[in-house]
């Protein structure tokens, strides 16, 4: 008989403790992998956006993903969009530079979407307009181009509309 190996929590809850790459791949066990990115944390908007900044400027979108996660899940109920828009700006980058172009643009396609109930100005200076752009223009140049994958921090959005 086949034996999956599966890893629990406190609680008896499947959870994935296999290390992962700067992409969230997950890698064998016992490989060195990126640390995780802790799930539940209550950040503040500004602590949010400068960690997820962080985490985009390094190539490591999935990880900045799950920091938009926590906002999404944790914030205030009239920012559950923007937060869910940008998670799913950072999964679309994470896609296309894992070489989903189809995946990725389709993602970005629709974080673009809601990003744009935000006007160009956004919540807590987050470009909304900006970031809705950049995310179409890069979701039609993963479509038209055979490429392979993306650099992702090359490709990493400024999320602050101040930010250069």
């Amino acid at each position: 008989m086949n034996e999956t190996r599966r890893d629990r929590d406190s609680e008896g809850r499947a959870h994935n403790a296999r290390p992962r790459d700067g992409l969230g791949r997950p890698l064998p066990y016992g490989t060195p992998g990126v640390e995780r990115q802790p799930e539940g944390v209550v950040r503040t908007a500004d602590e949010t956006v400068r960690e997820a900044q962080r985490l985009l400027d390094a190539g490591m979108p999935f990880h900045a993903h799950e920091v938009f996660e926590d906002a999404w899940k944790s914030g205030p109920e009239g920012e559950r969009e923007l937060w869910r828009g940008l998670a799913q700006l950072a999964v679309g980058l994470t896609h296309a530079a894992r070489g989903n172009a189809t995946g990725g643009a389709r993602l970005l396609r629709r974080g673009a979407a809601a990003l744009e109930a935000y006007g160009t100005a956004g919540t807590h200076g987050i470009g909304a307009g900006a970031l809705a752009g950049w995310a179409r223009e890069l979701a039609a140049r993963v479509e038209r181009t055979d490429t392979g994958p993306v650099d992702a921090a090359a490709e990493a959005p400024r999320l602050r509309a101040d930010a250069s």
